[in-house]
């Protein structure tokens, strides 16, 4: 008789279950293997150094472009950026290239190559406007954010943007269908105005939910190879105002970069140490990790700023990684962040790739096995 009765219990639970799935999307939360193993191993690795990565590194440089194994960094020192990271601006009107006239077909192969060198990976997105039409710095209508909010006029209009992006996620697929662990940096530098998302284009709550929206539609989507990261500009006392929470958030950076030539360099080194003090008394509170999600100086025009400037920044913190912007291949826009060959620093960031707390490609093993 209980054998029968808990037949019936299980049958019930069963179309239950059925009934539910077909009026609501399953959730799918769990992580890779690989991407649980790469948040592991970051957090092992933040104790042996900071790795350096660069913006579109291997896509192209100064004078060159698409050129296969190649990167200014790797041009210079002799090997690859630890980190490289990449932009999925326009993707969500269904483009074939980014904001930067690159072809996502070739983002996603670079994503793959470098996973497979065991190096990491960082994803940001700059979207454009979905209320104006303009790109992510039209801030000429702060009601953006409310708008795609669910009960906003572009709620189902960004729902699909944002599976776009899931699809793109989605498709970093290994030969042998392993799917690629990324970082994932939305909605940065919201603590400036810059972006249709900032601080003065949306209150502190409909950010919040920017954020948690986001997650919610990846998760939905199967997205389940992606670690978040929460970036904002500025210094610390705007930092938690408007960040989501430790259960959206795995790596808390910053972007800072240094302006006004070398009498800049003062200000760039106090707030830069301000920033790592708080990321570094909070992340070990509450066992997360932090980075310099986007930092540099523009033409490094100081002979030594990599090692008198950016490296006694840095200095005994432990940031997992700190990562420059591109290199742009237009010479002639004088729009680059890293040396290249000839370029006045770069024998000063060889000094700085030979110290030995800076991590780059072949100073790492494989982010994604089970141990470093």
């Amino acid at each position: 008789m209980k054998k029968i009765l808990y037949m019936i219990v299980f049958l019930v639970s069963v179309i239950m279950l059925m009934t539910h799935c077909k009026n609501e999307t399953v959730t799918i939360t769990t992580q890779t293997a690989e991407t649980q193993l790469l948040l592991s191993n970051l957090k092992q690795l933040s104790n042996k150094g900071y790795m350096f990565g660069q913006h579109d590194a291997t896509l192209y440089g100064i004078g060159w472009k698409g050129e296969e194994e190649r990167s200014d960094i790797k041009s210079v020192c002799g090997d690859y950026p630890a980190v490289i990271s990449f932009d999925l601006g326009r993707i969500e009107k269904g483009a074939l290239q980014n904001l930067d006239g690159v072809l996502f077909k070739d983002i996603r192969k670079e994503i793959i190559r470098h996973y497979e060198r065991g190096g990491l990976v960082s994803i940001s997105w700059h979207v454009d406007n979905p209320l104006t039409g303009g790109d992510s710095w039209d801030v000429s209508n702060k009601n953006v954010v409310e708008s795609v909010l669910p009960g906003g006029a572009n709620h189902e209009k960004f729902q699909g943007w944002l599976q776009q992006v899931a699809n793109f996620m989605n498709s970093l697929q290994t030969i042998n269908n392993v799917k690629v662990p990324v970082i994932f940096r939305p909605w940065h530098e919201h603590t400036g105005s810059w972006f249709w998302w900032g601080q003065d284009l949306c209150t502190t709550k409909q950010y919040k939910s920017l954020w948690e929206m986001t997650e919610e539609s990846m998760r939905k989507a199967g997205v389940n190879n992606v670690l978040y990261a929460y970036s904002p500009g500025g210094d610390a006392a705007d930092y938690m105002e408007r960040y989501p929470g430790d259960n959206y958030i795995d790596i808390l950076g910053f972007d800072t970069y240094q302006f006004n030539n070398d009498e800049g360099a003062g200000a760039f080194k106090e707030l830069f140490q301000k920033n790592l003090e708080f990321l570094d008394k909070y992340c070990q509170k509450n066992n997360k990790l932090y980075a310099i999600t986007e930092a540099g100086y523009e033409k490094v025009p100081n002979p030594n700023w990599w090692t008198e400037v950016l490296q006694e920044s840095i200095g005994d913190y432990k940031p997992v990684y700190v990562l420059v912007w591109r290199n742009a291949y237009e010479q002639e826009d004088n729009h680059y962040f890293a040396p290249f060959p000839g370029q006045i620093s770069e024998d000063n960031f060889i000094t700085f790739y030979k110290h030995p707390r800076t991590l780059f490609l072949n100073d790492i093993d494989n982010l994604y096995q089970s141990s470093l």
